[in-house]
């Protein structure tokens, strides 16, 4: 199969274990939790099978949560977000977040569903999630549920403030690639940040895991953005709707990347949303967006040598031909740039620009940072050409900010994920104010 190099290469899926028993496990780690939490240590044990039960005794896990709690504080989440097969084992991996301190841990299921291990993740030596200022923890509450559509259930978070009534609501959509419910990309967590955020000015969120990370097993078969995003989208959007407290008149999409070049196409299927926010939303085709990316990275990396001029080439290449993709040219099976051929032409066949312009009811907010090289400014300015007449539509431009919207010195490259920061004061507030304002 051949792919493309540079950017693409990392693009929207990766293959990791699934086992088919997974809500299974996911559950049994949920209850394994609350049980931990409860105190009733005796009932925890019971979830592990008989050949481990001698060598994890009712007081040591006693005595492993009492030393869990001394050094991290009170649990405010525990939530199972992953699984990936290890020979006959299935293993969950679970976030955990106390009021001190992160902590990840990963259970160990056999083939009969039963727990053979408990592990607490070692600390990375990388730079860690800086809680942002804003995140005023004494003014918003968070509830675990799950969103959920046939045959699958993803970890979702409920984040409302607190003691406000008929608040706004926002959904929020990941971009490209599998996801967590944070939207994590190396110590950074952008939705938890925004989530916060938000809620210390009076308006809920909903965000989940992308179906791409728990479920990549069905994405070896022909698939679009359907399957992908839209579907689970709008399970979210109703979702929303049933939150207690939430004004189901101000329910809200941001999207980030894909996420937002797919908001008018959601807003089609939930006529009821009030507002899209299109946050480094792609104006163009993908494929032009791809071509782009790696036209910067292949300047950046100012490799003269043959083999990266050919690479940059092939990759050129592949994409003039992926653009000419469309219904009844190729089977949707056909694999083509590492991707079923179906998905490319959903991809160019859909007219995201186009079809924002459509829509009557639902005002826009554009987000664009200067230092994001996955999403140019040509995209923003396309935008404010298309919706800039419209009433209530706002557009905010900054200049020092990356595609996470955290602020960065330079464009640079993929390097920078890999340094801790949060979503800017300033976007959040840009937000809360263009919901809020009248």
């Amino acid at each position: 199969m051949k792919k493309l190099s540079l950017l693409f290469a990392a693009l929207l899926i990766t293959f990791a274990g699934f086992s088919q028993n997974i809500l299974q496990d996911f559950g049994t780690a949920t209850d394994f939790f609350n049980a931990m939490q409860e105190g009733k240590f005796d009932q925890a044990q019971s979830f592990f099978d008989e050949s481990v039960k001698s060598k994890i005794p009712v007081d040591v896990l006693t005595q492993l949560w009492t030393n869990i709690g001394t050094k991290l504080g009170k649990v405010k989440s525990i939530t199972p977000v992953r699984s990936q097969q290890q020979g006959d084992y299935t293993l969950v991996i679970v976030e955990g977040d106390f009021e001190n301190d992160t902590q990840n841990f990963t259970l160990a299921f056999n083939t009969t569903g039963k727990m053979v291990g408990f592990f607490l993740q070692p600390k990375s030596a990388a730079s860690a999630y800086i809680n942002p200022q804003y995140a005023d923890t004494t003014k918003y509450k968070e509830q675990q549920l799950y969103i959920q559509t046939p045959g699958h259930q993803l970890a979702a978070i409920i984040t409302t403030p607190k003691n406000v009534r008929n608040f706004p609501i926002v959904v929020l959509l990941h971009d490209s690639g599998p996801a967590d419910m944070d939207e994590t990309t190396g110590p950074n967590k952008p939705f938890k940040d925004i989530a916060a955020g938000l809620a210390a000015q009076g308006i809920a969120s909903v965000r989940y895991v992308k179906r791409t990370l728990l479920y990549s097993q069905e994405f070896n078969v022909p698939f679009t953005v359907k399957e992908e995003v839209i579907d689970d989208a709008v399970a979210a959007i109703a979702t929303a709707r049933k939150v207690a407290g939430a004004n189901v008149n101000q329910i809200y999409l941001f999207g980030h990347g894909l996420g937002g070049m797919l908001t008018p196409r959601l807003a089609i299927l939930a006529p009821d949303l009030s507002g899209l926010i299109l946050a480094a939303a792609p104006a163009r085709k993908m494929t032009d967006l791809l071509m782009e990316q790696n036209k910067y990275m292949f300047d950046m990396a100012k490799d003269t040598t043959q083999a990266m001029k050919k690479s940059y080439d092939e990759a050129v290449a592949l994409l003039s031909k992926v653009k000419l993709i469309k219904q009844g040219s190729i089977k949707p099976d056909s694999v083509v740039a590492g991707l079923p051929a179906s998905y490319w032409i959903d991809q160019n066949s859909y007219d995201q620009v186009g079809s924002a312009k459509k829509l009557k009811k639902q005002r826009f907010l554009v987000l664009q940072g200067g230092y994001d090289f996955q999403v140019s400014k040509i995209d923003y300015d396309l935008w404010v050409k298309a919706l800039s007449g419209k009433k209530g539509n706002a557009f905010k431009f900054y200049p020092d900010l990356n595609h996470l919207f955290i602020i960065r010195t330079e464009k640079g490259n993929t390097t920078q994920y890999k340094n801790a920061g949060n979503v800017s004061a300033t976007v959040i507030n840009d937000i809360a104010a263009w919901i809020n304002q009248k």
